[in-house]
């Protein structure tokens, strides 16, 4: 009878390290998933109490104690997994002290193994603490049961009751039966030996019942992933649609007339393809988080996020592309004089600041060259004179003022056009080089942003500030020259 009990306790250990087996691809898939660790490594303690039991008696009696102390720790490890369902895991500190238990338990059970006469304590010691251990597993996958709908959890339930009766009989049968007291395990009457394989095949059931439960959740997992991945397949596809809508639109008022109303049309249908793209972005995102929460298929997650990410940089470069309907065609920088474009562009607007009585303050660095397109350059300040003048003109200010100066800071070419008007009123301040945005009753949001967008072409940039005692300064910067 002792040589088959050994046997059986090796086949229940080499059955529990197979399913400790099985458990490894699921925990490398949900690696980032800490609670599923403490479902194999229930099984492993497990295996290693069968085992232990089994040779105990071929190698040390002491493996009794580590198979007693192994069997406590396993029923942990389950009682920490179903909390984690429950979502209510034990911080560090507590999961420190309940794995002290069975330490303690192995400790006291070590010095009852030695001394004679002693099973009925031991036995008692070991299965009050599993049926305490049990008791609360019961509760927790009762909790646990009221919010998921799976059909495995009454099952994983009525198994953990089952196990928890078996014990409780077993040692009922133990502590009131009339046999000797000085026995092992090994040799217990037919109704204990009964009662605790029965416990221990109970114990298997439940360790298989959890790996399909693990599988229906995954399976549940992958198909709500699918069905995701179809939505945004779909959003993909409208998506795709409307840039190829837009495309098309774009390039017909492109070729119909390529005037500034026409510029400003079709910057308006820029900005508003900017909103798909905003929507493509979010969606991006919200799977990218899946992913790195582990709720994701990784392959074909990845694989439809590439998908959406090709597509948006499709749209910005529609979007940039836009831009070009105000150049005609490719432009080459050149090597200026700024006094002379300055003088040029004075030229252009004398009448209009004679008519409006405006004075003109110069500050110019007559050796200063920039590398740019003269038109474009001369754009600019065309721009930015023209802005002045309408402010001071609605200003109601006698004495009028406009001051240019040009100026090299370090490295850095500055070109400023200055008035002493009323300045920009604050709220058009964050706005104020956008497409489509204006401060004028009668503006069509256009100079300044093409002001912007000329020089940003040459790696500058435009600045705006308030000039004290009143008015507005545009400073213009660009780059350093390239060395011949």
């Amino acid at each position: 009878m002792e040589l088959a009990n050994q046997i059986f306790f090796v086949i229940f250990s080499l059955i529990a390290f197979a399913l400790l087996l099985s458990t490894i691809p699921q925990f490398q898939v949900n690696r980032e998933n800490l609670p599923s660790v403490y479902w194999p490594l229930s099984i492993g303690f497990y295996s290693l109490c069968c085992f232990s039991f089994g040779i105990a008696l071929w190698v040390n009696k002491f493996f009794l104690t580590v198979a007693n102390t192994s069997l406590i720790i396993s029923a942990i490890a389950l009682l920490l997994f179903y909390r984690n369902l429950n979502g209510r895991p034990f911080n560090k500190i507590q999961t420190i002290l309940v794995f002290t238990v069975p330490i303690i338990v192995g400790f006291f059970y070590d010095g009852l193994r030695v001394a004679p006469n002693t099973f009925q304590q031991r036995v008692a010691l070991i299965t009050g603490f599993q049926e305490f251990f049990l008791a609360w597993q019961a509760w927790e996958l009762k909790k646990y049961s009221q919010k998921d709908t799976s059909r495995i959890i009454p099952w994983l339930l009525a198994l953990t009751l089952f196990t928890l009766l078996g014990n409780m009989l077993r040692t009922f049968r133990i502590l009131t039966g009339d046999g000797p007291t000085n026995i092992f395990l090994y040799v217990e009457d037919g109704w204990a030996l009964a009662l605790r394989w029965f416990v221990y095949a109970s114990n298997i059931l439940a360790f298989m019942a959890i790996g399909v439960f693990k599988v229906e959740a995954q399976l549940i997992q992958e198909h709500q992933i699918s069905n995701a991945l179809d939505r945004v397949q779909a959003d993909n596809q409208k998506i795709t649609e409307l840039l190829k809508e837009k495309e098309r639109l774009i390039y017909g008022l492109m070729k119909a007339n390529k005037t500034a109303a026409a510029g400003a049309l079709s910057a308006s249908i820029a900005h508003e393809l900017n909103q798909p793209l905003g929507a493509s972005n979010l969606n991006i995102q919200y799977l990218k988080m899946k992913l790195e929460k582990g709720a994701l298929n990784p392959e074909l997650g990845k694989e439809i996020l590439d998908s959406l990410e090709q597509d948006n940089q499709r749209a910005a470069t529609i979007v940039k592309s836009l831009r070009s309907i105000f150049t005609e065609v490719e432009v080459r920088p050149q090597r200026l004089q700024v006094g002379e474009l300055i003088s040029r562009v004075l030229d252009i607007v004398k009448p209009e600041l004679k008519a409006k009585n405006i004075q003109i303050q110069l500050r110019v660095d007559e050796r200063l060259v920039i590398e740019a397109n003269s038109a474009e350059v001369e754009q600019v300040l065309l721009n930015l004179i023209n802005n002045a003048i309408q402010a001071l003109a609605n200003s109601g200010r006698l004495a009028r003022r406009i001051s240019i100066e040009a100026l090299q800071v370090g490295d850095v070419t500055q070109l400023s056009v200055a008035d002493n008007g009323d300045g920009v009123d604050p709220e058009y301040r964050p706005h104020l080089f956008e497409l489509l945005s204006t401060t004028k009753q009668t503006g069509m949001g256009l100079g300044l942003w093409l002001c912007k967008y000329i020089i940003t072409r040459y790696g500058g940039k435009i600045l705006y500030e308030d000039v004290l005692g009143g008015g507005a300064r545009f400073t213009v910067e660009f780059p350093p020259r390239p060395n011949y």
